[in-house]
């Protein structure tokens, strides 16, 4: 293991030869990469969602980029020409005496590029500097490389990207990426480069220099979070996988605790919970430095959870994060749940107040069944999504669909997430709700129908094809419930069955199931594919490189792939290769 040294070995020096047959070549997108038949570096073929996922929103993240780059300097050129007119006429720009200098507290923390606020220069030095408004590539960082295939395609596939820089701390992952970029020739060869360092020893010596920094571990992240918000570069983008989905789902919840600083929930949104409490987390670690994160979409799919942050750094802003946050009360009779925010906030004239929340928002026993609360968090109860970035995203990946192998599923994921009320923390689950009360489904569309015609907003998740979200409070969720059962009769429950104790209430709401027109989102209306089934069987997170393969992995590599290793290895009068 490379531990903290950093090698910085160029490509031209001599390299150990190697016998092409012991390798597959992989082609995923533009790139190529040379497989081991032993496995001795780790490659996910499952993974080819994520990685399409990322140059979606990474090309989204540049055209973005590069238009506030000259929305900022459009109000410079006018900045720095009012204040030459006001100095020609004599007169000076008025300033607030109230603040010292004339500036508010926090302002010019924000620097673009390492570049200094215009209001901190003289205009004529910002006229005479050569060169001040150019916006040089991003320089992206994959913290774990592995065989480096996401960096290759990284450098070969997204137009306009500068370094990319590819770290692993295990040697014979270094050997196979730099392998991998003299393979794909001269582009990945000038634009990427691959070190044997510790990652977090890496951010750490290297802050603020990335404008892109991409986390895949196997496992938790968690580990890597303090060291990689600082190596951002102020409005830079963090991107963030998360693979422990049993401790994020509440199968560990102190195990989570310990991680992530967050104790989850098991419930039917416990995945988006997951992403949530991702969230919370990496606001947490950006907080100690001054720094805020502006999500821009979050993504659960297949066997972990994926996130796309902005990271900024301000004082003052930094100071609404409690406002972001929530306890979530969870119901342990029925799919009740209740946010508790941190903070709040009292505005007086122009000055604003930090307060703690009030609470608490339940009482000891639950409302709707009379059952206790667990309580988890806390979670990121802001939006998780950018509307506008998904937009721009989903259109850019439909006007290259030739380029994205993954295409037909990443559409269908942005097509979902597109369609998500934005503002609205959590979901509930229809079939859950009719099986508390041992009633028959109604419709998604007839259910979405009596929400709307209450006056309520709803749409479906991306996380569950059964969630739905809506800002509709739980006890009008539950008099449309009773409405349904009013029609459609159940047999009798024991009288303590939650079910019987909601159902003994009389609804205040009548709900009206007449068919509301906007039941059916555009992409259900237009029969648009939004949740598809695996492309194969056994589709999953591979075993670690180097792991000894046996026929206790037949439930993730499949009986077929393992016993054929297993008769290969014993018709050579091998043994696999334990684990490191």
């Amino acid at each position: 293991m490379g531990g903290g040294v950093e090698d910085t070995k160029t490509g031209d020096e001599e390299e150990k030869p190697f016998d092409l047959n012991d390798y597959t070549i992989i082609k995923e997108g533009e790139a190529e990469i040379l497989m081991h038949t032993k496995n001795q570096v780790f490659y996910n073929k499952t993974q080819v969602n994520n990685r399409d996922m990322s140059i979606a929103v990474l090309r989204t993240f540049i055209s973005k980029r590069k238009e506030e780059h000259e929305a900022l300097l459009s109000k410079r050129i006018k900045k720095v020409s009012k204040v030459s007119e006001d100095r020609a006429s004599g007169s000076e720009p008025p300033t607030d005496s109230s603040k010292p200098n004339g500036k508010s507290n926090g302002e010019c923390d924000e620097v673009l590029n390492n570049e200094a606020c215009d209001t901190c220069e003289e205009p004529e030095k910002l006229q005479a500097g050569k060169g001040q408004g150019e916006l040089k590539p991003p320089r992206v960082l994959e913290a774990l490389s592995a065989s480096g295939l996401r960096a290759l395609r990284y450098a070969r596939e997204v137009e306009g990207i500068g370094q990319v820089v590819a770290l692993d701390n295990d040697k014979a992952s270094v050997e196979a990426c730099r392998r991998n970029i003299k393979f794909n020739g001269s582009v990945a060869t000038a634009k990427v480069e691959s070190n044997l360092a510790d990652a977090r020893v890496y951010m750490l010596t290297h802050p603020k220099e990335f404008d892109m920094v991409d986390l895949d571990p196997y496992g938790s992240p968690s580990v890597f979070l303090d060291s990689a918000v600082q190596s951002i570069a102020d409005g830079g983008m963090l991107m963030c996988t998360a693979t422990d989905m049993a401790v994020l789902c509440g199968g560990n919840g102190e195990v989570c605790y310990s991680k992530y600083g967050s104790y989850p929930l098991k419930a039917k949104y416990c995945h988006e919970m997951a992403l949530r409490v991702l969230l919370a987390c990496i606001e947490s670690h950006a907080n100690r430095y001054k720094r805020y994160i502006v999500p821009v979409l979050s993504v659960q799919m297949d066997f972990y959870v994926r996130v796309f942050v902005r990271i900024y750094t301000s004082a003052g802003a930094m100071k609404n994060t409690p406002l972001k946050l929530s306890y979530v009360y969870q119901c342990t009779g029925c799919d009740s749940f209740h946010l508790q925010p941190l903070g709040r906030t009292v505005s007086k004239n122009t000055s604003v107040r930090y307060l703690p929340g009030f609470g608490p928002v339940v009482p000891q026993e639950c409302s709707d069944c009379g059952k206790k609360y667990n309580m988890g968090g806390p979670i990121w109860s802001a939006p998780i999504h950018d509307q506008d970035w998904v937009t721009s995203i989903l259109s850019d990946v439909k006007s290259m669909k030739e380029r994205y192998p993954a295409f037909d599923r990443i559409s269908a994921v942005l097509t979902t997430i597109s369609e998500e009320v934005p503002d609205v923390p959590l979901f509930v689950s229809l079939h859950s709700l009719c099986a508390t009360l041992k009633c028959t489904s109604p419709s998604a569309v007839v259910f979405r129908s009596a929400v709307i015609n209450a006056g309520y907003r709803i749409s479906g998740t991306h996380v569950n094809p059964l969630g739905l979200k809506s800002d509709a409070p739980m006890d009008v969720i539950w008099d449309i419930m009773r409405c349904w059962v009013k029609k459609y009769p159940v047999k009798a429950q024991p009288p303590e069955h939650s079910g019987s104790v909601i159902l003994a209430k009389e609804p205040v709401l009548q709900a009206n199931f007449a068919r509301a027109v906007a039941s059916l989102s555009k992409a259900q209306a237009k029969k648009v594919a939004r949740f598809l089934p695996n492309p194969e069987r056994h589709w999953g997170p591979k075993l670690r490189a180097g792991r000894t393969i046996t026929s206790k992995h037949a439930s993730l590599l499949g009986p077929e792939t393992v016993n054929g290793i297993l008769n290969n290895n014993e018709e050579q009068g091998e043994e696999p290769e334990a684990k490191q």
